[in-house]
């Protein structure tokens, strides 16, 4: 039974690391990808090391991987925030389709 939740972990969390991998490379834009990367790509590899922690058993071992998949779960997020919000502000304007732009009309409202 260890060996079949296993290995269904292992599929899902490949899966959303090719998903996020896919979208690096199929979203027009940095924000786009960023999103991608950091959203599919921060779940895909939770759910691998929390495949690992099944499968290993030991204390330790968990420990470790728990420790990761919370460590993944509070800089992923800040991280990229961050970055997108240095490229914008850097002059990175996003792709044509983007319909909605928060940050411009935040900084407009700044201005006045």
């Amino acid at each position: 039974m260890i060996s079949i939740i296993v290995g269904c972990a292992l599929v899902v969390g490949s899966l959303f690391c090719l998903t996020a991998s896919l979208g690096l490379m199929r979203f027009k834009d940095v924000y786009m990808r960023m999103h991608a990367a950091s959203k599919a790509g921060t779940l895909g590899s939770g759910v691998l090391l929390l495949a690992l922690a099944v499968h290993a058993g030991e204390l330790d071992v968990v420990t470790r991987a728990v420790a990761g998949v919370i460590f993944f779960m509070l800089t992923a997020p800040i991280s990229s925030h961050l970055l997108a919000r240095a490229a914008y502000v850097v002059g990175y304007k996003p792709c044509d389709i983007t319909e909605l732009d928060e940050f411009a009309k935040a900084q407009d409202g700044k201005k006045q």
